[in-house]
């Protein structure tokens, strides 16, 4: 322990709790995660940016290796972007149900309904493409080694849905491999890895 160590009821003691209080919360959090559902149609209403930009921030809150935050996100709204993601995208997808994913893969999605065909990449509002940086840190200009980096951006991107849930929109991951095109499109730097 560090000579400036301080409990955590004296940094925040506007939330100090009763064991009920506690469990009511993580109840109320418990049940509205339960709610949660991927889905694969998504309305064209728009939505204001704000809204995941904030739950971009919260993500941009989470615990990390060495505190570096070795995530970046890109927030896409823009047509013509989302349907140069959705062209690249379905051409890996195509390349996976035709024999890349193997027999077993594709009898675990069978009772999805999923195909190689993305549509909701141009109807959803927002997309958000995550990417993981080998080297960072916090600002910008860092330049350092970041460590546990797909553990860390795993739990950025767990707050990210959570964040969007919570605020009443519908979420979708999707992971076309390899991901490099989203790199090219977003001109992102070698370094990162899309997410």
């Amino acid at each position: 322990m560090t000579d400036d160590f301080k409990p955590l009821s004296d940094l925040h003691p506007e939330d100090q709790r009763s064991d009920h209080e506690r469990q009511t919360a993580v109840q109320a959090y418990h049940d509205l995660m339960a709610s949660r559902h991927s889905v694969r149609a998504f309305s064209d209403q728009p939505v204001p940016r704000s809204i995941p930009e904030t739950a971009i921030k919260a993500a941009g809150l989470a615990p990390s290796g060495a505190n570096h935050q070795p995530s970046h996100f890109c927030l896409i709204g823009t047509a013509d972007i989302k349907k140069r993601i959705r062209v690249a995208a379905e051409q890996e997808e195509k390349q996976f149900y035709d024999g890349r994913a193997g027999e077993e893969w594709l009898d675990a999605l069978a009772p999805i309904g999923t195909d190689w065909q993305k549509p909701y990449l141009e109807t959803a509002p927002w997309l958000i493409v995550m990417f993981a940086q080998k080297r960072g840190g916090v600002d910008a200009s860092d330049d350092k080694k970041n460590y546990y980096v797909n553990e860390s951006c795993g739990i950025a991107l767990g707050m990210l849905i959570s964040g969007l849930h919570a605020a009443g929109l519908a979420t979708l991951t999707h992971s076309p491999a390899p991901m490099t095109f989203l790199r090219d499109i977003l001109g992102r730097p070698a370094h990162e890895k899309p997410f």
